[in-house]
């Protein structure tokens, strides 16, 4: 016997709420991730790859790139996708800062957390607050996502 998956309706603009929250699965910073940072990036600077040349210059460890870190807040590696799988028209901004080091062995913990919306005629911008914690739940990085998504009323736009 087979069971059908009950699958959820997409979310529309007018679904979500301030506050609402999706945590990504924690990732740790190991050698191989900060190796494909740096063949994906072409980042070069040693300060991400030679450990003696990072003691030499006060880190106990390899610094992972800031861009590195970024990515961890990814909303793909988390649920949205798929609750706006029919809604999202797309990724329009983003922005971050870095608050403090991360090291090769440092595991994050992501979020993002719905924090504005603005409507507009047919569609609206949801804005998500973008939060990395690290196993000690230091706050390392802090950024947003803008992300451009339907209106109930514009379905078949």
């Amino acid at each position: 016997m087979i069971r059908s998956q009950t699958i959820n309706k997409s979310k529309y603009f007018e679904d979500f709420s301030i506050g609402d929250k999706y945590l990504i699965p924690s990732r740790t910073q190991t050698s191989g991730i900060f190796s494909m940072f740096q063949g994906a990036s072409g980042d070069n600077d040693p300060i991400h790859y030679d450990l003696e040349y990072c003691k030499k210059r006060g880190h106990p460890e390899m610094l992972a790139h800031g861009l590195q870190v970024f990515i961890q807040t990814a909303a793909g590696a988390g649920t949205f996708p798929s609750e706006v799988r029919d809604s999202l028209i797309g990724l329009i901004e983003v922005s971050g800062k870095m608050l403090k080091p991360v090291y090769r062995e440092d595991t994050l913990y992501p979020e993002l957390i719905v924090s504005r919306l603005t409507s507009q005629n047919t569609t609206g911008i949801l804005e998500m607050k973008a939060l990395v914690n690290n196993q000690d739940n230091i706050l390392v990085f802090e950024g947003y996502h803008k992300y451009l998504i339907k209106k109930k009323n514009n379905i078949n736009a």
